[in-house]
């Protein structure tokens, strides 16, 4: 006895031991991870500039896959047990982060869409509203990628060759072309072979090189992308293509399809003819073409230094090969990953001086990787960083800078032979807004804030739904076995057929056992250490709902729709558990988010409602606004209980009371203020928001620990039913009669 008390006191303390430091693991790294976000937000990196990550906290579960699925650092990170956007400014649009939920908690979207005015208003099908036939495609759309480009000149082929296949582009009489493309990059390129594979005569327009803002790379840079199909030419299956490899599949795919390419011709502009199509205006002449696909990238002209010297010829706006510049004096103006990577590159060149001048503070926007080539570089002396530094003028001989040292301007000239202004270039707004694309935030339809992609919850229920009628279907069909007592059922007409060791009956019980196998295949897909990639997240929280359902009622049938105090019969008990404990807590785990500590947490979220409030309640009726700050202000106050569970419990009716209460008084304010009814219907939204937020965070160290010992509990059955079954089925092979 001794021994055995002696053994557990070691277990219980080396368990108590490796808990406490994994707990403490945790808080470090979530104290490290929101110090990250603090420094992210202070100098910007947290938002994006085109697409970021949008997290829905009211389903996020913190189950880190899509920080794992992410392959840009830092973007995501997991603070208070769920997932949190860091630096928003690093994502490029991947997707994999969506891909990976399993709950569809995270999508990726256009930034700022409310309130930006160089985004066009499109469709979903990518054409512009309101004018039938004009399609946008590639980085002019906002997303970034070489594989989104690609999908989405497909998609527009596609859309076109629809409706000339059912005759919907109306009476527009003779046409050089069904589909005009401008731009001969990703989109372009991926339009016009898909175009011509549909059957449309298809016109491609580039004024400039072959492949678009590709061709204006450095020479060699790595240009990354994700597998996609390019139409005419096969997978790109690999994440990684040089600039020159691209570019050389590009036009080798041009060749082997023959496209009618104009290079050389300038787009001017288009108007819409009447009976349908548009006449396009170019420099070599007019074209008429049924449908208009403008893929002409998003940097239109390149942004310029704005001061005196500009124009001399030792400035330029774009490198495409630093190998071609030695023994120089260089100054590179700019704060981005352009800006970044030309300096560096130029800075490994023989002999070179280069110099970096950025007009802020610290660099807000970097990839990972280029911020650690950029310290390296600037560590080893071989590039000199300067910061808080605008050019005021360029001259033959050197450039003059205006840099802030102490809290004062100095100027300081620099001996140099060459500027690279590298500085972005400006959205071709005018130029899309001349033929009829609207950058209006009105115009743009309206997006499902959480994604596209919401909780599997109901998948999963409507197969046990289904299986669970088909199982007692059966039961119903085959009533004259499973109703009979059990002596009596060797007598039912289908007994050798439905008995658990012949036939049918000995099928569920097979079909039972792989069902039960496949649901455990699911903490393979979830394990870091054993993962098995293959299919999505969120399909296998759908089958492992389903398989384990599947399994409860296919053991059900083969025990004969009875429980007995038998190996299979205790199985058929621990499987019933199991599926309850799965059951209950994927409810809890789809609408009550999980915390690691709830009082660490910080109220962020009631911070951004309470800005959004303010900057959204535009009544003109200031006393009314300041009333309203205070009522939310109010309820938050009320975040904190003090007291045990039932006093909590309390605390939470009591809550809902005051919130109430909150918004029959603004209503009534509301109503002498003059406000209307759909704006106090807002407002009551906004308030019940901030309520709901300041509640979770009252109660989130709670749920945490209802949640996670939920989860405790579902596994420690799960391992019993597997003991159990291992157990049943080795009597069954050894001691009983199995018949096929």
């Amino acid at each position: 006895m001794s021994w055995t008390l002696l053994t557990a006191l070691i277990a219980a303390l080396a368990i108590a031991l490796a808990s406490l430091a994994h707990r403490r693991r945790q808080l470090a790294r979530m104290a490290s991870a929101a110090e990250e976000l603090r420094l992210a937000r202070e100098v910007g990196s947290h938002a994006g500039r085109l697409q970021h990550p949008h997290v829905d906290r009211g389903l996020c579960l913190g189950c880190g896959a899509c920080l794992r699925a992410c392959p840009e650092q830092g973007v995501l990170e997991l603070i208070h047990g769920q997932a949190a956007v860091v630096h928003g400014a690093r994502c490029v649009g991947h997707a994999l982060c969506a891909e990976a939920c399993p709950v569809g908690a995270i999508a990726v979207r256009l930034a700022d869409l409310d309130t930006r005015r160089d985004i066009p208003a499109l469709d979903e099908s990518l054409e512009a509203v309101g004018m039938r036939g004009l399609f946008l495609a590639g980085e002019v759309t906002g997303q970034g990628l070489i594989r989104s480009a690609i999908e989405q000149g497909r998609a527009v082929a596609r859309r076109v060759a629809h409706r000339e296949q059912v005759g919907h582009q109306g009476n527009l009489g003779p046409t050089d072309a069904d589909l005009v493309v401008v731009g001969a990059g990703p989109a372009g390129i991926a339009c016009a072979v898909e175009g011509q594979a549909q059957g449309l005569r298809v016109m491609v327009l580039e004024q400039g090189a072959l492949g678009g803002e590709v061709a204006k790379y450095p020479r060699q840079k790595l240009v990354l992308t994700r597998p996609v199909e390019l139409p005419g030419h096969g997978r790109l299956d690999r994440h990684e293509y040089g600039k020159e490899e691209l570019l050389d599949i590009w036009e080798k795919l041009i060749e082997g399809a023959h496209l009618d390419l104009r290079r050389g011709v300038r787009f001017q502009g288009a108007t819409p003819r009447d009976g349908g199509g548009f006449a396009v205006e170019t420099d070599a002449g007019p074209l008429h073409t049924a449908a208009l696909c403008l893929a002409i990238g998003r940097r239109g002209s390149p942004r310029t230094l704005n001061v005196p010297g500009e124009e001399l010829p030792k400035v330029a706006y774009g490198l495409l090969d630093a190998s071609a510049y030695r023994d120089r004096r260089i100054l590179v103006v700019g704060g981005g990953d352009s800006a970044i990577e030309v300096a560096a590159a130029l800075a490994e060149q023989p002999g070179n001086r280069v110099t970096l001048a950025y007009r802020r503070a610290r660099f807000v926007r970097l990839h990972p990787r280029n911020q650690t080539r950029l310290e390296a570089l600037g560590a080893s002396e071989e590039l000199e960083v300067l910061t808080e530094a605008e050019v005021e003028s360029v001259d033959a001989q050197s450039a003059t800078l205006i840099c802030r040292e102490g809290g004062s301007e100095v100027r300081r000239v620099l001996p140099n032979d060459h500027v690279f202004a590298m500085l972005g270039g400006d959205a071709p707004v005018p130029l899309l807004e001349s033929v009829g694309v609207s950058f209006d935030p009105a115009d743009r339809p309206a997006l499902d804030v959480a994604g596209a992609e919401r909780t599997r919850l109901i998948w999963s229920l409507t197969a046990a739904f289904v299986l669970s009628v088909a199982a007692i279907t059966w039961a119903v069909w085959c009533s004259d076995y499973y109703l009979r007592p059990l002596g009596e059922r060797p007598l039912a007409e289908h007994y050798d057929w439905l008995r658990p060791s012949h036939g049918a009956g000995l099928t569920f019980g097979v079909v039972a056992l792989g069902m039960v196998f496949a649901n455990l295949a699911y903490l393979l897909r979830r394990s870091r250490t054993f993962p098995l990639r293959l299919g999505r997240l969120a399909t296998w929280m759908t089958v492992h709902v389903a398989t384990g359902i599947l399994a409860f009622l296919c053991a059900l049938l083969h025990g004969g729709m009875r429980l007995d105090d038998s190996r299979g019969g205790h199985g058929l008990l621990a499987l019933l558990a199991l599926v309850t404990t799965g059951a209950i807590g994927r409810y809890l785990y789809s609408f009550v988010p999980r915390a690691v500590n709830g009082r660490d947490l910080e109220l962020e979220e009631i911070r951004g409602e309470l800005a959004r409030l303010s900057s959204e309640l535009d009544t003109g009726d200031p006393a009314f606004a300041e009333e309203v700050r205070l009522e939310v202000a109010g309820l938050v106050d009320e975040r904190h209980w003090r007291g045990g569970f039932f006093r909590r419990a309390w605390g939470l009716v009591r809550s809902r009371s005051a919130l109430r209460a909150a918004q029959r008084r603004l209503g009534q304010s509301a109503r002498r203020a003059g406000i209307s009814e759909d704006r106090l219907q807002a407002l009551n939204l906004l308030v019940g928001r901030a309520q709901r937020a300041a509640t979770a965070v009252a109660h989130y160290e709670d749920l945490r620990g209802v949640l996670a010992s939920w989860r405790f509990l579902h596994r420690w059955i799960a391992l019993l039913l597997v003991l159990i079954l291992a157990v049943h089925v080795y009597e069954a092979l050894r001691y009983g009669r199995i018949s096929g």
